[in-house]
């Protein structure tokens, strides 16, 4: 079902998940004059806090998909781990922007290496693992070190695991759970980074400049702005992003996440893989854009114009974990610098619980 014209003020967008991606898909909702109806089972969702309604409900309660559908007028999501039946629930009775393709894509790494590699983009050498016997075929094709993932619902480094060349094969199999998987050849690369785009239901796209991206613990620290790459390299990110998202026929905010590796002396972008929703590296265009990734997106899936996705600032995005957010009074007396804190009520360490964008002015 697509949007058969755009949303005026006063429009409900259903969201589902209720975490802090939500909960800035509805402040940013709010400042067009659209109001956010939030799904999620978490009684304590933050944002919860910020919408014009909630629903708590777990995900495959289809008589409260079927209430929350009836007074919204498009839905979205704010992760890629929504389950497959809720979207089809959902999207036959509503616009469900992005589409079901992209999130059957995103969801198993394997299909989302397939895609990529089929629309003539470049990824790691790549092969399923189902069984030992897979994973010892995989190995003997791709070599080692090579990184085993699983298929689905990994994240932030989780679900994965290093085959090193003194690493057993049948033991590293018994470790990882005998999970489905997919073997990728491990990328020797300069550095990450990644590029955010918006496609409307009209096909038209607006792409956001590169930021690299630093990881710690395998969790994303500081996205910098622009990322230290040729122009060229920049330009061929943007026109990634684009093809990835008219094969896709997608609608909405999209995060691509790339390696910069060389051949020859020049760079060279590798695909790691797509997150079809706002993106942690996307942060940063809250303070260095007139129109954040995430107005852009409620932009996209409203049947808006896209705004303007140029930077007016250089910005360094560094994620708040645990009780880093507790220097909150310090944070907020910095210069030239948004603090954004989500609202959650635990503190845990490794837990996402807010960001700084620090400003300096544009250089190039």
């Amino acid at each position: 079902m697509r949007l058969a014209k755009p949303l005026p003020p006063n429009s409900v967008i259903g969201i589902l998940g209720g975490g802090q991606l939500g909960r800035m898909l509805a402040l940013a909702a709010a400042r067009l004059g659209l109001k956010c109806h939030i799904f999620a089972p978490e009684a304590d969702s933050p944002a919860f806090q910020v919408a014009a309604r909630h629903t708590c409900a777990a995900y495959d309660d289809a008589q409260a998909l079927h209430a929350f559908a009836t007074g919204i007028d498009v839905v979205t999501y704010e992760f890629e781990n929504v389950p497959a039946e809720t979207a089809a629930i959902l999207a036959r009775l509503v616009p469900l922007a992005p589409g079901s393709e992209a999130l059957a894509t995103s969801q198993d790494r394997f299909v989302e290496k397939t895609f990529l590699a089929g629309i003539g983009l470049e990824t790691a050498e790549f092969a399923p693992v189902d069984d030992l016997d897979g994973l010892e075929r995989a190995i003997a094709r791709i070599g080692r070190p090579s990184i085993l993932k699983t298929r689905r619902f990994g994240y932030d480094g989780k679900g994965q695991i290093s085959i090193r060349h003194d690493i057993m094969l049948d033991a590293a199999w018994a470790q990882f759970g005998k999970r489905p998987a997919i073997l990728e050849a491990f990328i020797d690369f300069e550095i990450e980074v990644s590029v955010i785009a918006a496609r409307g239901w009209d096909g038209s796209i607006a792409v956001y400049d590169v930021p690299e991206n630093r990881h710690v613990n395998h969790i994303l620290h500081q996205s910098i702005v622009p990322a230290a790459i040729a122009q060229t390299t920049a330009a061929q990110a943007r026109n990634i992003a684009g093809r990835i998202t008219s094969a896709l026929d997608y609608v909405g905010v999209i995060g691509v996440e790339l390696f910069v590796a060389r051949r020859d002396g020049q760079e060279r972008l590798i695909v790691n893989e797509i997150a079809p929703r706002v993106h942690n590296s996307g942060h940063w265009t809250m303070d260095a854009c007139i129109v954040s990734q995430f107005e852009q997106h409620i932009r996209a899936i409203a049947g808006w114009p896209l705004g303007d996705p140029g930077r007016h600032s250089d910005v360094v995005m560094t994620n708040l974990l645990g009780d880093e957010a507790e220097n909150w009074r310090n944070l907020a007396r910095e210069a030239q610098a948004g603090l954004h804190l989500y609202g959650k009520a635990e503190c845990r360490p490794g837990r996402k619980m807010g960001h700084m964008n620090r400003l300096t002015p544009r250089q190039g």
